[in-house]
């Protein structure tokens, strides 16, 4: 594309301070950077506590990997598959983020594993699931509340390991979520 005619080519690559300086002043190296602005401290680290929940990359490719698995879910009765489908994508983000990676099938399984959708479960956690989780897909506090309630260093656990482990860990998620008193 050729260069209009009224516009001097050479005003980009001019130094844009340097004209404006008397002749024989120089200007003085920039004054080093220091943490002393507002927001500055909150940008450089993540805020912990409730409903943050656990930032990382690509976090919602869960969502399609979860796609990939619903015909896999074991239901309980009156248990719908897209709050099952939350529930495991939740999940399965917080596990890839604890790696800092995006989630992986490894993910959703350790996911579906924990809350039992891989089928197997006792009944009466299949009941209490059921009723915990539904209307999840809508409600983030309810999904961010069962989330949190699995131990992390379950949660990052080999998938054979946490398979040995799995009623112990769906154990502790059943008494964090009822001591957080908001899940029926």
């Amino acid at each position: 594309m050729s260069t209009d005619p009224y516009v001097a080519p050479e005003l980009d690559e001019l130094p844009r301070q340097e004209q404006n300086v008397a002749p024989g002043v120089h200007l003085p190296p920039p004054r080093a950077w220091w943490l002393g602005r507002p927001g500055d401290e909150v940008a450089l680290s993540q805020p912990q506590g409730l409903l943050f929940g656990s930032p990382g990359p690509n976090v919602g490719y869960a969502l399609a990997l979860v796609e990939r698995a619903r015909d896999r879910f074991a239901l309980a009765p009156h248990e719908e598959v897209e709050d099952a489908s939350a529930i495991v994508g939740e999940l399965a983000m917080r596990r890839g983020a604890s790696y800092g990676r995006a989630p992986v099938m490894h993910d959703i399984e350790c996911a579906m594993l924990v809350f039992g959708y891989q089928g197997g479960c006792a009944p009466d956690f299949a009941e209490w699931r059921a009723r915990v989780v539904e209307g999840a897909r809508h409600d983030y506090f309810r999904r961010r509340t069962l989330c949190d309630a699995v131990p992390i260093d379950a949660l990052r656990l080999a998938p054979s390991v946490l398979a040995t482990r799995v009623e112990e860990v769906r154990r502790q998620v059943r008494e964090a979520a009822e001591r957080a008193g908001t899940l029926a």
